[in-house]
């Protein structure tokens, strides 16, 4: 076990030590089998049996990530001896099962075998799923088919809509994919990641770095319509239409600064009402790893609850017989407080609107943000594809983790490519609870092109902390299901829409929205030429113009929460 595996290991212990639920017996039986799937092919299963209790509640996991298995041994361990039975199950192609490895394909029909499997197994009383990232996939991918005999699952960092893990406007979300993309080829990939990622075209990368050809990773880059036949048909459709068919309770976590949280969220939303009603979702200030993604913020309130909360859940459910309630928690990054709520996303009371304005003069390097709408004026800057504002403080970072969530940022206008507005000083505390939303008017010399905002508390000392970002692109502008046509030189409204956020800005601080047109890798740099950016050679330098006052209200948009 290498050093960061021990770290994990220690870290492991340590919280199921502190864990409200107790140790109750020890491990009766422990060993592994190959379980027969539909098709024939064998996968290899592991299991822990407890001693006492029989027949007994049993949780399954099912893992496509053999590097994790020292962690999921010892977690496994300590669930046993909390009563427990636990099976683990690898998938296909991986951890020592037969087949061939290839992402999300055989996962449902696989999983549902298994639990066909336990439900025929008298030992066992009822099952519990639990997974995060993939480990979540695969609870997701049958959950609306299991049998009787699993109650509920415990499903972290992942959400069933997959394009909305994908794209953001026609962008694709470049750092978590194409990093994973790389990390589970199926071979050892050694190729630089930041080259793989400025690659061109995108959809030759494959061959051309990584020494073997993707069809998956292939799909994913060039179908980036909504409503396109890969992501509305067969498995992704299927996907997405499994939470409205739901029966049983889930607990959903994820991460205000989690790759995934979006998809969570309209996970939650597809929910049947069957299942939401007794249903938790839980959204806290976390990276994809549970680690708290807020610097410049106390959080003090928020303790380390990856073990306990789902121990607690299954032995409320699996042992205790409890029908939860359900519940929405959402943790107020700022303010260091839990709020508990009915209903996602939480009520809004109003929406605060402060207007972009350039018909004045920069002011700390910025131009103003103000209550009341400014003069008819406009400015320009060239975005060069060549050289994109690189990602740092960001929702939606795997590889580049070391950039993810709230962070200091450079000053105002730091670049010649990003615009910069700064709005007055707060005089009281204002929560924002929801989806904080740019409208901007805009025109490029492109036929299309890319638009980035970002938007950050500046605090008494000066210093800048991103609360939330997000990006469109003229193609998709409205968020367009697919993409559409942009003449040269118009002047069209492109909403950027951020993912939903539970935020206090405090009295004395200041808002601050940056403009730009990139945020690499977060999503894919733009080529500001049209079609799919995967299959652009070359790029194009963009002159872009953003218009403020009476004839194009650009604005920043705030839901607040009282």
């Amino acid at each position: 076990m290498d050093e960061m595996m021990k770290l994990y290991a220690e870290m492991t212990r340590n919280q199921f030590a502190a864990c409200s639920v107790p140790v109750v017996t020890e491990i009766a039986e422990s060993g592994e089998f190959m379980m027969e799937m539909d098709d024939g092919v064998k996968l290899r299963t592991m299991f822990w049996k407890p001693a006492g209790k029989n027949p007994y509640p049993l949780i399954l996991l099912r893992s496509c990530y053999p590097n994790q298995e020292p962690i999921l041994v010892i977690k496994a361990e300590e669930i046993c001896r909390r009563g427990f039975g636990v099976m683990l199950q690898w998938c296909r192609g991986t951890g020592g099962s037969e087949g061939k490895w290839e992402p999300n394909i055989y996962d449902r029909a696989d999983g549902l075998a298994a639990m066909r499997w336990l439900q025929n197994d008298p030992e066992v009383e009822s099952i519990g799923y639990w997974g995060d990232s993939y480990l979540a996939y695969t609870g997701w991918c049958m959950a609306d088919a299991v049998p009787d005999k699993c109650k509920t699952m415990y499903l972290g960092v992942y959400g069933c809509d997959r394009h909305v893990s994908a794209y953001q406007d026609g962008l694709f979300r470049q750092d978590i994919l194409t990093g994973w993309a790389m990390g589970n080829a199926g071979v050892p990939v050694n190729a630089d990641y930041m080259e793989s990622c400025r690659y061109r075209p995108q959809v030759g990368v494959d061959e051309a770095l990584w020494g073997v050809k993707l069809p998956w990773y292939r799909d994913w880059i060039t179908n980036t319509d909504r409503d396109c036949e890969y992501w509305s048909q067969g498995l992704w459709q299927k996907l997405k239409e499994t939470p409205s068919e739901m029966k049983i309770p889930v607990f959903i976590r994820d991460g205000w600064y989690d790759h995934h949280l979006g998809s969570a969220i309209a996970t939650y939303s597809y929910l049947s009402e069957e299942s939401r009603a007794h249903t938790t979702l839980q959204l806290g200030p976390w990276n994809h790893m549970y680690g708290c993604a807020l610097t410049g913020q106390k959080f003090d309130n928020l303790k380390d609850d990856s073990i306990e909360s789902p121990m607690v859940w299954f032995k409320r459910i699996l042992m205790d017989k409890q029908s939860p309630a359900p519940e929405v928690r959402t943790y107020v990054c700022g303010k260091d407080e839990w709020e508990s709520w009915d209903r996602f996303p939480v009520p809004v009371s109003e929406e605060k609107t402060f207007y972009l304005d350039v018909s004045g003069s920069k002011k700390e390097d910025a131009y103003a943000l103000l209550p009341e709408n400014g003069g008819d004026a406009s400015v320009s800057y060239d975005y060069d594809p060549e050289d994109p504002v690189m990602s740092y403080g960001a929702e939606s970072l795997f590889t580049s983790r070391a950039y993810v969530g709230s962070l200091r940022q450079p000053p105002c206008s730091w670049r010649g490519d990003v615009v910069s507005f700064l709005s007055p000083v707060f005089t009281e505390d204002t929560e924002i609870g929801g989806s904080i939303k740019v409208r901007l008017y805009v025109s490029s010399d492109a036929p299309d092109t890319a638009f980035s905002a970002k938007i950050m508390e500046v605090f008494p000392d000066g210093s800048a902390y991103n609360i939330r970002g997000s990006i469109t692109t003229l193609a998709y502008r409205g968020h367009s299901q697919h993409r559409q046509s942009y003449t040269p030189g118009e002047i069209v409204e492109a909403d950027i829409d951020c993912w939903e956020i539970s935020w206090l800005v405090k009295a004395g601080s200041r808002l601050r929205v940056d403009v730009s047109s990139s945020d690499f890798p977060q999503y894919a740099v733009h080529p500001n030429k049209e079609g799919a950016w995967s299959l652009h050679e070359k790029t194009a330098v963009a002159r872009q113009t953003i218009y403020t006052g009476e004839k194009y209200p650009s604005a920043l948009i705030l839901p607040i929460v009282k």
